[in-house]
């Protein structure tokens, strides 16, 4: 199938790329490589946008895949439709959507704390549409909510807010700093982002969990290789989500970094990029 190349949007933004329609929403995405297909999809935060969760591995990935990451609806700089009802379907539709845009029929898939869970949703509903998953510091299982999550989901602007956050994200708080603080406060107070960041979990937010959880049996039946990745230092999504997924799923592996917190991607970067690398190379391999 031909697929038209997308328009290529504003370049002076690293954060916004090429725009396709996917499910209906005009969808912000980072096209990267080529390859066999990786589809990487970011966590919650305020202000995140894919480019923000990725951007210090997918020029290491992109040397021996196709990276492919999207701004999920609610998030970075794709639409934001008024009255627009955000949870697990409608983000499983999208992210199926873009595979389908992009002529896509199977992708390894990676997702992000709350991108892990849609990627766990995704790839028990759409088991074919997967070759290989990893899980990065990942919902999708039950456990009580964290105070640092409790604090992310309920994030109010202002810059002080946003610092406190950012410290419960990293273990190594020189990562950590005003300028970067700033930066994504001041991503979170562009027009519409803590509209619909705020319409998305509001308290109790333990229903959120909940509802971005899939079913235990669900789980046990994924036929795919797994890599599950988690900070052992992490204060916003528990270590023991890690095992909980390693116990469920039987073609996982684990690894866990210590001195790390729920930033994988960013405080272990290169380690992170030649693990997740290397693990979807096996399938071309085998």
């Amino acid at each position: 199938m031909s697929i038209p190349h997308p328009h290529r949007r504003a370049p002076h933004n690293p954060e916004v790329a090429h725009t396709i329609v996917a499910d209906g929403i005009r969808t912000n995405y980072h096209d990267v490589g080529s390859g066999d297909p990786v589809l990487l999809i970011h966590g919650s935060g305020p202000g995140v946008s894919a480019w923000a969760n990725w951007r210090l591995v997918m020029p290491a990935l992109s040397e021996r895949a196709r990276v492919i990451a999207p701004d999920m609806v609610g998030f970075g700089y794709s639409e934001r439709p008024d009255g627009f009802v955000y949870g697990m379907d409608a983000w499983v539709r999208q992210a199926v959507g873009l595979l389908d845009a992009l002529g896509i029929e199977r992708t390894d898939l990676v997702g992000n704390s709350f991108g892990g869970g849609l990627a766990l949703a995704l790839a028990i509903r759409h088991p074919g549409r997967v070759r290989r998953l990893v899980l990065m510091g990942s919902v999708g299982v039950p456990f009580r909510i964290t105070p640092g999550l409790d604090a992310v989901w309920g994030y109010t602007p202002s810059f002080e807010n946003m610092r406190a956050i950012m410290d419960c994200f990293a273990w190594d708080r020189a990562l950590v700093n005003d300028e970067l603080a700033r930066l994504r406060y001041e991503a979170s107070i562009r027009p519409g982002f803590q509209e619909s960041f705020a319409a998305m979990f509001p308290a109790p937010r333990q229903r959120w969990v909940d509802a971005l959880a899939s079913a235990e049996q669900d789980i046990r039946r994924l036929p795919h290789e797994t890599l599950i990745v988690h900070g052992r230092e992490d204060r916003v999504i528990p270590l023991s989500n890690a095992y909980t997924l390693a116990e469920w799923i039987a073609k996982a592996q684990l690894h866990v970094y210590g001195r790390c917190g729920h930033w994988t991607q960013i405080e272990h970067a290169a380690r992170f990029a030649r693990l997740v690398g290397d693990f979807l190379a096996e399938a071309a391999e085998g």
